[in-house]
């Protein structure tokens, strides 16, 4: 079971914040929020480096206000402690132990974050709904800079990393958020440390890399999924991987109109219509 090691404190967006709880012998940062009752009960995963208070604006959405919201950030990111293994398999199985341990309905992840909940899917570590927010299926959907990172980081070491690291507040420069809430989001992702940036990095892309039909795999998976991407953001699909999706009767693919590059912060009324749909198809 779930118990706070080091006990629960009052965030200042009014949620249960729990500092170091543990199961499974990981020390998880988790923030809970809503009825501790309640019929429905879903998992926030984060997007990569971030930590579970980047999902506060979504927490907060009135859709959402009669349903258990728990965000956690996934170890070694954002400063937590780190895990022995970075492999997107390890965090699914880890995640898909939490799940179960706090009796979640749906599953969902952003960037990073819908990467492992992908894996918890196909894997079977998770059998529920699983909502995938600006998910990259392949290598081709993302940039060319993030294998170019990972390529570095074996000649340079932690150097490339540190570097990105001293970018990320020009990366938040234009999310649509306050000037204060871009400042909360900034001083989370600097809680990185360079030398776990390049495992978790290296972990993702060797995902990534070794996955030949995950868009086949995904709709084999059995489970109603949500692949939500903006028109221009983060994360993609090639034409192929759409055209895969599309045909599949489980699987809802949806494209917001603009520009978002952190979709829980820039279209959380958006997201908790999903995520209210997903909770639906819940068993």
């Amino acid at each position: 079971m779930l118990r706070p090691a080091l006990g629960t404190t009052l965030t200042p967006a009014g949620h249960w914040k729990q500092e170091g709880a543990t199961a499974m012998g990981i020390a998880w940062e988790i923030i809970d929020s809503g009825p501790a009752d309640a019929d429905r009960t879903v998992l926030l995963l984060p997007g990569g480096l971030n930590t579970a208070r980047s999902y506060a604006e979504v927490m907060a959405r009135p859709e959402l206000a009669a349903v258990r919201k728990v965000a956690v950030t996934l170890p070694g990111h954002g400063g937590t402690a780190a895990p022995a293994d970075f492999s997107i398999e390890n965090y699914a199985r880890l995640i898909g132990e939490l799940a179960a341990d706090l009796g979640c309905d749906v599953v969902a992840g952003f960037s990073i974050g819908a990467t492992v909940a992908l894996e918890m899917a196909i894997s079977g570590a998770f059998k529920g709904p699983v909502v995938l927010l600006g998910i990259s299926l392949s290598l081709e959907d993302e940039p060319a800079f993030l294998s170019a990172m990972n390529r570095l980081g074996t000649v340079l070491g932690n150097l490339p990393f540190a570097a990105m690291r001293a970018m990320l507040p020009l990366a938040a420069k234009h999310a649509r958020v306050s000037a204060d809430r871009r400042a909360e989001l900034v001083a989370d992702l600097q809680l990185n440390e360079p030398r776990v940036m390049k495992r978790i990095f290296g972990g993702y892309v060797s995902y990534l890399r070794a996955s030949e039909t995950p868009a086949a795999e995904l709709c084999n998976a059995g489970v109603p999924v949500w692949v939500v991407h903006a028109e221009k953001g983060d994360g993609a699909l090639t034409d192929a991987e759409r055209h895969a999706l599309n045909a599949c009767p489980l699987v809802n693919v949806v494209t917001m109109p603009g520009t978002s590059y952190f979709i829980p912060n820039e279209e959380p009324e958006r997201v908790a219509v999903i995520l209210t749909e997903a909770l639906s198809r819940a068993r």
